[in-house]
């Protein structure tokens, strides 16, 4: 399929992406035997270590509908985007994606970039005013949501733009879909979200 996708800048000049200044990572041994509770508590590691749609935990936690603003489509070719190492796995020339998750009323919950295989982006993000899991459970799309590594640390323009102090926790994730890499997604979610679930951990890490 060919995508009919206008990019909004060529690869040499897409815009940057927000990653955090690391504090602290973990890989895919962290993921699976999760943190001890005292360095994050029992409700955001089902948060960032689940392999639940966080648009959906969003949606049962705030009780608002989760709304998307896209923010950059770019495309990065067969550049590696600084992104992690997982990217290797998502065949190029591909697209970077980056949105706000946020409620109906306005608050931002979380920022998403995602990469895709540009020539498939179409296929899956039809309606692209949808969070990418409202689009695949359009589709009936069968995923498997391999969540890869979790990090920790600060970044002055999602602190300025979620209106929260960091330190922040993110993590990213490779979508699997009939057995092959469908896109690599890195998520960082707001502070903000303490409100639901109480504080993410203790001060010392």
């Amino acid at each position: 399929m060919t995508s009919a996708f206008k990019p909004t800048s060529d690869a040499i000049a897409a815009p940057a992406w927000y990653a955090l200044d690391l504090l602290w990572q973990g890989g895919e041994t962290t993921v699976q035997r999760g943190l001890p509770h005292e360095q994050l508590s029992p409700a955001w590691q089902i948060l960032l270590l689940g392999d639940g749609s966080p648009t959906r935990h969003l949606q049962l936690l705030t009780r608002d509908r989760t709304e998307v603003d896209v923010i950059d489509m770019s495309l990065v070719g067969n550049d590696l985007d600084g992104a992690p190492a997982p990217i290797q796995m998502v065949p190029g020339p591909r697209l970077r994606r980056q949105v706000w998750l946020r409620t109906a009323s306005g608050q931002r919950l979380a920022y998403a970039t995602s990469w895709w295989e540009a020539s498939h982006v179409d296929e899956y993000l039809q309606n692209r005013s949808l969070p990418i899991w409202a689009n695949l459970a359009r589709l009936r799309t069968e995923l498997y949501r391999d969540i890869q590594g979790i990090h920790y640390g600060h970044c002055p323009p999602l602190e300025a733009a979620f209106g929260q102090a960091g330190p922040l926790w993110g993590r990213y994730y490779l979508f699997w879909h009939n057995g092959k890499p469908l896109t690599l997604i890195y998520e960082v979610f707001s502070p903000y979200l303490s409100k639901y679930l109480g504080p993410a951990q203790a001060p010392a890490l």
